[in-house]
């Protein structure tokens, strides 16, 4: 007898009204949010028992209707994308007084080696084997900070997804942890400068970092000093060091504003200055050099950034003075202050380069390279008395190339080159810079690659992936992954849409808040645009993006279903209304100005409600879906999806597939092995493949 196909589940269906501004609305799923989701985030096993089975349904659904019968197509693809990347692979050590500091990968292994050698030569110490210390749970590795004398490494590791972070010291002349442990952190960890102990955060009940304390090696967790508290429920905490070593540094910050206190490394033990109180909207960081502040900052309308100075004794704003002034459209990504020169990493057309300062004559010069469309970083390392910097270059086509640039000499020499394998030619394959006129005019743009074989005559199908939020760019860079797409035909295509920094600051404020839905229409506008020009074929574009993007996927869908050959929704941030309205999550309040304050603001409730995903699912035909979610989760909750997949199933008039996968023991970034995350990904392709008949 042949066996039934499992039929998709439904969610039961329980009345829970909501009332907002005079508004009254249903949401029958709501249920699907545990009461104790804070307790979920650390024990998964504590999920209400009705919760799980409906995820767990779901999960056996996707596994039956998709997953198990794709597995041999996934099987393939994951092959291909192991097969391209040197799974023996070292690091490029990066010196710190008497060691050279790096991490390894061994052939089979999921994590790294945490090593060092001496810095003149010698034999390798491995300080932390993460493979040995993951075992076969989840390890979400955090950090690995050696103290400043070179004895102790502090390291730390989340075994949940949640993001909690247990901090543990390793004695390095041992090579054993000396069972001293952090729990519940933030993850970071700043060494105080004679090596006694360390600065690190805490969460508040929210998962919100709101609190830095000092711990002094050898005494209890308990007994750890506050130094910084933050009330405001919309910033949270960092701790970090100025690259000189003269000032710890406490980084207070929502999405479009922040400050920053100082404490003097030469009397750790006193109390944090401020550098200038918080204004609205204004954003700043420093580095020190000489006993003078260098903030790179938005300022006095500087909304593409400037560079100013300000004495260290007295650095607030008042005392600003500009050093490299605003222009508009030369965005100022990064700087980096070493002891004779300021680099800093600009987008210009949304193309980066490095510009170089001398400090003693005022000379600059630029570094720049000649692709089409590239992706260009820069790394300080853990010395300021150095004139090398590091810097790494990719394109689509082009594997990661890492280089010193010796900022006296201007000369570049490369490190290290991107091995793949199973081999690659870049010659094989296009990259294409193009643009889609958005409904307002603005031009999108859109980075391309192909096969140079690939038929740009409308037949080809294509994958185009968005994000477009909180300023976040996303890079033309080298991908061993989408090559097997590209590989079967498909022209893999990145949208650059508003939200996102490509442009400029202004790129970004037109994608935020009042004018979210920029973000949405400019990403059809890149659809229509790769159908106008050939670059794909009518019924063949797939569409990809996740969390904030998963946003955009949601959106896309309810907007243009017909455009999709399918959607593919990565831990996608849906339930945007009912998030925002509840401020006991951890990222709402400081979402507010990203999103509006639905709460606070009837406005801001009736334009987030005029988009929202969950909000906005209509009775009408939808794309093949394939949702992606990881209960422990504290970015994006397991039930946003959850939700959203269920109103869907109920609502749609086709018959196209519908599928939810949630990771039961992994958070925001899904698996936490290098491997692992490969296998989601070809899973992912596989189903990219089989909306476009290819599986």
């Amino acid at each position: 007898m042949t066996k039934a196909p499992l039929a998709p589940p439904i969610a039961e269906r329980r009345q829970h009204a909501l009332t907002q501004h005079g508004v009254t609305r249903d949401d029958p799923y709501s249920w699907l949010r545990a009461d104790n989701w804070q307790e979920v985030m650390q024990a998964p096993e504590t999920l209400p028992a009705d919760i799980r089975q409906y995820i767990e349904a779901e999960n056996a659904y996707f596994a039956e209707a998709f997953e198990t019968p794709q597995a041999e197509l996934t099987e393939t693809i994951y092959r291909e994308i192991r097969g391209r990347i040197k799974e023996d692979d070292s690091g490029i050590a990066s010196p710190d007084g008497p060691f050279a500091y790096n991490s390894r990968m061994l052939e089979g292994q999921q994590y790294p080696l945490i090593v060092r050698t001496p810095r003149d030569g010698g034999a390798e110490t491995i300080m932390l084997d993460c493979n040995a210390e993951a075992g076969e749970s989840y390890f979400g590795f955090g950090a690995a900070e050696h103290s400043p004398d070179h004895r102790l490494l502090a390291w730390a590791a989340d075994r949940q997804g949640s993001e909690y972070y247990t901090i543990h010291i390793r004695d390095l002349s041992t090579g054993t942890d000396t069972g001293e442990v952090i729990t519940e952190s933030a993850g970071d960890v700043t060494w105080l400068p004679d090596s006694s102990g360390f600065f690190y955060t805490e969460f508040d009940e929210s998962h919100r970092p709101f609190r830095v304390r000092r711990h002094r090696l050898g005494t209890p967790q308990t007994a750890d000093e506050i130094v910084f508290e933050e009330a405001d429920p919309g910033f949270f905490v960092g701790i970090g060091e100025t690259l000189s070593r003269k000032f710890i540094t406490i980084d207070v910050h929502d999405h479009m504003t922040s400050e920053v206190w100082l404490i003097d490394t030469d009397a750790a033990d006193s109390a944090p200055r401020l550098v200038s109180a918080r204004l609205a909207e204004r954003e700043y960081d420093i580095e020190e050099r000489d006993g003078r502040l260098y903030i790179l900052t938005n300022a006095d309308g500087a909304e593409d950034f400037k560079v100013v100075t300000a004495p260290a004794a007295d650095p607030d704003a008042a005392n600003w003075t500009d050093l490299v002034p605003h222009v508009p459209g030369v965005l100022i990504l990064d700087t980096v202050v070493l002891a004779n020169h300021l680099v800093r990493l600009e987008r210009v057309e949304g193309l980066p380069r490095l510009v170089v300062r001398d400090f003693r004559d005022s000379r600059e010069w630029t570094v720049k390279f000649d692709e089409e469309a590239y992706s260009l970083g820069m790394s300080a390392g853990y010395e300021f008395e150095t004139s090398t910097i590091r810097l790494t270059y990719s394109s689509p086509t082009t594997p990661n190339r890492t280089y010193d640039l010796d900022l006296e000499t201007g000369e570049r020499t490369l490190l290290k080159e991107q091995e793949v394998p199973s081999g690659h030619n870049p010659a094989d394959y296009i990259t294409r810079r193009i643009f889609a006129d958005a409904v307002d005019g603005a031009r999108v743009p859109i980075t391309l690659l192909y096969r140079a074989s690939t038929k740009i005559d409308g037949t080809a199908p294509a994958l185009l992936y968005g994000y477009g939020a909180y300023g976040m760019s996303l890079p033309a860079a080298f991908s061993v992954s989408a090559l097997s797409l590209v590989d079967r035909g498909f022209v893999y295509a990145t949208a650059h849409v508003r939200g996102g920094m490509e442009k400029g600051y202004a790129w970004y404020k037109q994608g935020r808040h009042e004018t979210k839905t920029n973000s949405f229409t400019d990403f059809i506008a890149a659809a229509e645009t790769l159908l106008a020009e050939g670059y794909a074929a009518p019924g063949k574009i797939v569409a990809e993006g996740g969390s904030a993007g998963g946003m955009l996927m949601g959106a896309i869908a309810n907007m243009r279903p017909d455009l999709w050959a399918g959607v593919l929704a990565v831990v996608p941030f849906v339930d945007v209304l009912n998030t925002m309205s509840d401020e006991t999550l951890p990222l709402t309040p400081p979402e507010w100005p990203e999103w509006g304050n639905p709460i606070e603001s009837r406005t801001d409730f009736e334009r987030i409600a005029a988009y929202a995903p969950y909000e906005q699912i209509s009775s009408q035909g939808y794309p093949p879906i394939l949702a992606l979610a990881g209960l422990t989760d504290p970015r994006v909750t397991y039930w946003e999806p959850a939700k959203w997949v269920a109103k869907l199933r109920v609502s749609k008039t086709d018959a196209n597939p519908l599928y939810l996968k949630t990771h039961m023991d992994a958070g925001h970034g899904g698996a936490s092995g290098r491997f692992d995350r490969l296998k989601e990904t070809a899973l992912s392709y596989a189903f990219a493949l089989s909306c476009v008949g290819l599986a």
